[in-house]
């Protein structure tokens, strides 16, 4: 490779240096490595050339030299494009240097900055950029220790101090893959043994026992597909929107756990920073708004389907009873379409595709939690910016008050109330972390603003107070 392959190979140098003076340049594989010094804070920095290097394919982020691997030796490597005293890259040397042994540095002939053993001190600036992986959504971000750097920048239109390290800092540009490789296989053995859980999991809601009749299991892959198809939407729906607002997304992983119904749920994984709140905004909203159409879909064709009988024996046996709490908007449907819910008759229950669609409607209400990064806290941070996160450090002490109101005064018992206390100390943990910083954080428009209030609102429709009671 040549020399200056690895400047051609990224955007052009000179929408570059108007805020990162570049002294060197070099490819580590597939990444490509400014070295150089900012000219203007690391926010501004980024905002200003992420769309520069979006264009070249390629995602940007500014770090210092001792965070790379040999950042600091190298400008001396073979391969590194160093620059020369007037802007361009320098052919078939690794380091411009005066015959003096001083390095000079200048841009359009304007600036100029001189180095030589006879510097005393250098400043030491903490690290510019750390990144951060979330669930659901693995969003980096710079560091808030990186406003310091700020002492550091050097002023555009203004003479480099002769202290200067130009080697200090650097610009990882790393290539923008947003396609999948080759089979995914991981996500196809989770996809696998969900279905079985599902099943077996659903077989009980049949009154069929999956230990005795193991065989008989696959009659309730209504109920699994019921599950499987709301649960997959809705991620799909962050799927689809990330490819189109170019964030790297992975497709779905399910996840098997022995519970009620046979899974955990599903996630998706998201690498690279959040463009701007539209890109923020879109793929958050996507899953809710894709998966209640679903669920929608699911429950209206399961409040048609024949109802289940338990079984008299069961009855008579049975000293414990799991009741499910019904959502309004649950409630909206069955009232809509005509067709009961059942609630007297403790020997019938709805079809158990139903149930998928509860599980839906909870699933939704659940991820449009405004805190950290649920679904709901990427919408909110779109919507109002960084006074999410003072809404999002008050959930976890409204769920834990939620908790104690149901246990105490509404008499619930502790196995009805719990799930509360769960989502209460989960929703401290990923306050805590944070919500995604999208690179520019312009303000949403009025269309967008609407449909997240309307959001909200579906969300409001799906929330119960006790979404499993255990009588008995």
């Amino acid at each position: 490779m040549a020399r200056s392959d690895a400047a051609e190979a990224g955007p052009p140098l000179e929408a570059i240096e108007p805020v990162f003076r570049v002294s060197a340049v070099d490819r580590d594989g597939s990444t490509l490595r400014y070295f150089g010094r900012p000219l203007v804070p690391p926010e501004p920095l980024v905002r200003e050339l992420w769309p520069v290097f979006r264009e070249a394919g390629y995602e940007v982020r500014l770090t210092t030299a001792d965070a790379v691997p040999g950042g600091r030796s190298a400008t001396g490597d073979e391969g590194t494009t160093p620059r020369d005293g007037t802007g361009s890259v320098a052919e078939g040397s690794t380091r411009s240097t005066r015959e003096d042994g001083t390095r000079s540095v200048r841009e359009d002939g304007t600036r100029s900055a001189r180095e030589d053993g006879s510097v005393g001190e250098e400043r030491t600036t903490p690290r510019v950029d750390d990144t951060t992986s979330r669930v659901n959504d693995a969003t980096p971000r710079i560091d808030d220790a990186a406003s310091r750097v700020d002492d550091a920048t050097e002023p555009r239109g203004q003479a480099a101090s002769p202290m200067a390290d130009d080697h200090r800092y650097v610009l990882l540009a790393e290539p923008v893959d947003v396609g999948i490789d080759g089979v995914p296989w991981t996500n196809v053995v989770l996809f696998v043994a969900t279905v079985l859980s599902t099943l077996f999991a659903g077989a009980q809601w049949y009154y069929i026992d999956p230990f005795a009749e193991p065989t008989e299991i696959w009659r309730a892959w209504p109920f699994s597909v019921a599950i499987l198809l709301v649960l997959g939407v809705h991620e799909m729906g962050h799927y689809v929107l990330s490819r189109y607002h170019r964030v790297n997304a992975s497709l779905p992983y399910f996840l098997p756990v022995p519970t009620l119904i046979g899974t955990m749920g599903a996630v998706i994984k998201m690498k690279g920073r959040m463009p701007d709140r539209r890109a923020l905004f879109d793929i958050g909203v996507a899953g809710p708004l894709a998966g209640l159409v679903a669920t929608v879909a699911v429950t209206v064709v399961g409040l048609h389907l024949p109802p289940v009988n338990a079984p008299q024996e069961v009855v008579e046996e049975s000293g414990v009873v799991i009741q499910l709490g019904y959502p309004p908007l649950l409630e909206l449907l069955a009232t809509a379409v005509d067709q009961p819910l059942y609630r007297e008759d403790p020997t019938t229950a709805v079809n158990p595709v139903v149930i998928g669609g509860w599980v839906g409607m909870f699933v939704t209400f659940l991820n449009l939690i405004p805190v950290g990064q649920l679904d709901g806290g990427h919408i909110l941070r779109a919507m109002i910016g960084e006074l999410q996160e003072t809404i999002g450090a008050l959930v976890p002490g409204v769920l834990f008050a939620l908790a104690g109101y149901l246990y105490y005064v509404g008499d619930y018992s502790g196995n009805s109330v719990f799930i509360w206390v769960f989502w209460g100390l989960f929703a401290a943990l990923i306050a805590a972390a944070g919500p995604a910083r999208p690179v520019d954080d312009g303000r949403l428009g009025r269309g967008r603003l609407l449909l997240g209030v309307v959001t909200f609102v579906l969300g409001v429709l799906c929330f119960m107070p006790v979404p499993i009671a255990i009588v008995g």
